[in-house]
């Protein structure tokens, strides 16, 4: 006759599921209202980005062979500069509230709690970069292969970029002066991701296919999730004890 706590099983493994679920959906949304709340965090990386790729223009000349040329390397270096002005607040305003030490205490897996984090932060600051990025490409005189290139990569590229920056919020979380430590960081791991983002568009401005960088960018990307999400929940652990 099967035990009591093998018969269980599967439903504790069920219930436990559907409580992670609900867990990661309730710190999505509330970590979205509260970006509404304090527009800043959403608005000073789409301000950036705004203002670094206008002024380049200004520095280099009307030439609009220039602009369509570095046109890729300006809008992915702005992104990624862009991206990193608010990741250093990801997890520094629940940390001090206690509010990260519920949330970890509710969760199964810390795992989860970063998962939601780093979605919420993307949707909140990359998703907005993403849109905003083929306006400025216009102006930069890329090509519709150009643009929709360049969305592409950024769809691919600024989520790991935030996962990375996940780990570096969550490695320096609660040190002083953590923000300078982080951008030390996370950059460097970031640069593949500008690399491979960067050739994609240049790819298709010059006729050719950009499969391949699509491929890598969206490698890094799954790579980045494998590893940083752990790392990123066993930081987290270590913060709150």
């Amino acid at each position: 006759m099967p035990s009591a706590a093998s018969t269980g099983s599967p439903a504790c493994a069920i219930s436990t599921a559907c409580t992670d679920v609900s867990l990661f959906l309730s710190i999505v949304q509330r970590d979205l209202r509260l970006a509404l709340r304090r527009r800043i965090d959403w608005l000073l990386p789409l301000a950036f980005f705004a203002v670094a790729v206008s002024l380049f223009p200004l520095g280099v000349g009307p030439e609009r062979n220039t602009l369509r040329t570095i046109a890729p390397g300006v809008m992915w270096v702005c992104a990624l500069l862009a991206a990193m002005l608010s990741v250093n607040q990801l997890y520094a305003t629940d940390f001090t509230d206690g509010s990260l030490d519920q949330m970890l205490l509710a969760a199964d897996s810390a795992v989860v709690v970063a998962a939601a984090k780093a979605l919420a932060h993307w949707l909140s600051t990359g998703l907005p970069l993403v849109i905003a990025a083929p306006l400025f490409g216009a102006l930069f005189g890329l090509s519709m292969a150009g643009l929709v290139a360049l969305v592409l990569a950024l769809l691919l590229g600024t989520p790991a970029v935030t996962l990375l920056g996940g780990l570096g919020a969550a490695l320096t979380l609660g040190l002083r002066n953590g923000g300078v430590l982080l951008i030390l960081l996370v950059l460097p791991l970031a640069v593949p991701t500008l690399i491979f983002g960067s050739a994609a568009v240049v790819a298709a401005e010059s006729g050719q296919s950009a499969q391949a960088h699509f491929s890598l960018l969206g490698a890094l990307l799954i790579f980045s999730a494998l590893v940083a999400l752990p790392a990123t929940s066993a930081a987290l652990r270590i913060a709150v004890e």
